[in-house]
């Protein structure tokens, strides 16, 4: 079993880079930082993938003063009757996503063919969900919340089971738990933002550039 990563080794979201941007912005409103200072920070934001790249950009300022609006909480989706309990795809495919109701066990099952789990839209029939993914000679594709506390502890045999998706999560949200095996095939599973939310940022980054166009012309 793989030792979950360190946290200076994890993957950050859009919402934590967009944090990290506020602070930029307000330590140059503040004056603690000139335009050209501010302009290679945020481009050391954007491009930076874990939490090891982020510190360094923001470590000399204070918080930012407003916090950009996170994605509707994970917690809050907590209870309903399941609607689905399985999915099995042989020489074929199956898909969940959308507002379903994920049981408190998942079986997903991909032989020669694939399948989808998408759970940012969906409600928790508890707190801690377990699904269990068999990918033989196929592949799996699991999406979780941002803010879930994920645990993956699968293992891969001439495949892929990939676990960078472990990590904590934000209070009371959701506890994510999956296992299973990849033999001659593959199971991701990746955090991702809502639909909604990633349109919502990718206003506000246009917003931003037009903002940082705006200083830089003054």
């Amino acid at each position: 079993m793989m030792n979950p990563p360190e946290r200076r080794e994890m993957r950050i979201s859009d919402a934590e880079r967009d944090n990290a941007a506020s602070i930029l912005r307000d330590a140059a409103g503040d004056g603690r930082l000139d335009l050209q200072e501010l302009d290679e920070r945020l481009d050391a934001v954007y491009a930076a993938k874990t939490y090891g790249d982020l510190e360094p950009v923001t470590r000399d300022l204070p918080p930012a003063t407003s916090a950009p609006i996170a994605s509707s909480p994970a917690r809050d989706r907590i209870g309903g009757v399941p609607t689905s309990t399985a999915g099995v795809a042989i020489m074929g495919g199956f898909e969940r996503k959308g507002p379903w109701v994920v049981p408190e066990t998942f079986n997903a099952v991909a032989f020669w063919g694939g399948g989808q789990l998408d759970l940012r839209e969906a409600r928790f029939a508890g707190p801690q969900v377990t699904i269990r993914a068999v990918a033989i000679m196929g592949g799996i594709e699991i999406i979780v919340p941002e803010d879930a506390e994920v645990h993956v502890s699968g293992i891969g045999v001439m495949g892929g089971f990939d676990h960078r998706a472990s990590g904590v999560g934000a209070p009371g949200a959701p506890r994510i738990i999956v296992t299973g095996l990849a033999l001659w095939g593959g199971v991701s599973v990746e955090r991702r933002p809502s639909e909604e939310e990633l349109q919502r940022r990718k206003l506000e980054r246009k917003r931003q550039k037009r903002e940082r166009r705006r200083q830089l012309e003054e």
